[in-house]
């Protein structure tokens, strides 16, 4: 008799191949999606980058760096606006071809890009013994994903310098009191104000070496920039720091921090100043006391994550390709909703994977990639137009208040290994 066929293995969970197919399946998806995502941002053009690099030929022929203007249909005069050491930093670029300039911005924000995700995903495979390669390959496509990443390049932002500087520094020099903790987060307070805020998190949480490290480091590199160019620099701190109408419009939908939400309420007017600093206080001062119970509870991570949150915040100003802070809040997300183990606890898991979800989702898509806000200043009367036009403030707020500290984050594994070397034998 002949024999019965015999029907293929099944491809279960337990079949390599079959999960090395699952996982090529998902990267490949992943990328093929990458370009339509980019498509929008195209159009930017590396645009602020063009504007350093006229900026430094205006500044290289002899011209006040803050003189430089350049015209825009969205929002009218546009300047260079960063602090003079940035100017220092960016005048070598102003030498070669702006092509050459192009390429090296994009490839140092993707190479930052792999660097900061390892080091957020990392201790997250560890924990839940996740397969390496594939985690940290599909977090990397995603982090290049979102929006803040896709505006960083397209306009050729040096935000991802920033972030490497910040995390370099307090997730590892400063958990470890390595002797030059604070050095990252003075640099990117003197390459761009915005980080500042990372100073008033040191010195919240009692890192007070730290703290006067990154202010000293700061002062300094702005000291050097004032012997190089002291008129400019003089100008900068003394007027051009305090005019929020050189940066753009602030009721434009690209600024996503509580003053711009409260211009698109005013629009074409100012909001109170006084309103404003209320309602900045307030917000401040709940999230970077979250953020030291945090850091106090060993999880620097989410200090760090809460702190840049705050920053974004109350800013006058903060573009969309300036919350990064995003990225991390979906790693701890995602890493508190694998931690959930106990029955007692699915619930809570079921919402933080909802959050983490929807987070990941909003980011991607974004608030402005995929829209046209128009040119003239609107006010958000409509209840759905606010929250379009605001998503990203919102999401801050609920992420200042949802975000969890987690029992045992990695600065006190680090600390508590520490004490165990230090402990007589």
């Amino acid at each position: 008799m002949p024999a019965d066929p015999v029907a293929p293995p099944a491809v279960t969970d337990d079949d390599p191949g079959g999960r090395t197919v699952r996982r090529l399946v998902a990267i490949v998806a992943l990328i093929a999606v990458l370009p339509a995502l980019y498509l929008p941002g195209l159009v930017h053009n590396f645009f602020d980058l063009k504007i350093y690099m006229s900026a430094m030929d205006w500044w290289t022929a002899g011209h006040p760096l803050y003189d430089y203007v350049q015209p825009d249909r969205v929002q009218g005069e546009l300047y260079f606006t960063y602090p003079p050491f940035s100017a220092l930093l960016l005048w070598p670029f102003g030498l070669i071809r702006l092509g050459a300039t192009v390429v090296i911005f994009t490839v140092l924000t993707v190479v930052a890009v792999v660097v900061t995700t390892r080091w957020l995903v990392t201790p997250v495979i560890a924990r839940h013994h996740l397969p390496r390669t594939f985690t940290l390959t599909v977090a990397v496509l995603l982090v290049l994903a979102v929006e803040s990443t896709r505006e960083t390049i397209t306009f050729g932002q040096i935000n991802m310098l920033l972030v490497v500087l910040i995390l370099a520094d307090l997730l590892f020099a400063v958990p470890q009191a390595r002797r030059w903790a604070g050095v990252g987060v003075g640099l990117a307070t003197a390459l761009k104000l915005f980080p500042g805020i990372f100073i008033v998190y040191l010195l919240a949480t009692r890192r007070w070496r730290a703290a006067a490290v990154a202010s000293a480091t700061a002062a300094a590199a702005t000291l050097l920039a004032a012997a190089v160019a002291p008129g400019d620099s003089w100008r900068f701190w003394t007027q051009e720091l305090w005019d929020n109408d050189r940066v753009g419009r602030t009721d434009y939908t690209g600024n996503q921090s509580l003053f711009g939400l409260l211009s698109r309420f005013t629009a074409p007017e100012k909001p109170d100043r006084l309103l404003w600093l209320l309602v900045v206080a307030v917000v401040a001062a709940y999230g970077l006391w979250r953020a030291v119970r945090a850091a106090r509870a060993g999880d620097a991570l989410t200090g760090l994550t809460l702190t840049g949150l705050v920053g974004a915040l109350v800013s006058p100003i903060t573009w969309t390709h300036h919350i990064y802070w995003f990225v991390p809040a979906v790693v701890l997300l995602a890493d508190a909703a694998l931690s959930a183990n106990r029955p007692d606890e699915f619930r809570r898991r079921r919402w933080l994977a909802v959050l983490a979800v929807g987070t990941a989702a909003l980011i991607i898509y974004g608030v402005v990639s995929f829209h046209d806000w128009g040119v003239a200043p609107v006010r958000t009367d409509d209840p759905v137009d606010f929250v379009l036009r605001n998503g990203y403030v919102l999401l801050s707020l609920l992420l200042l208040v949802a975000l969890p500290v987690r029992a045992a984050g990695p600065v006190r594994a680090v600390e508590k290994s520490r004490q165990m070397d230090t402990t007589p034998q």
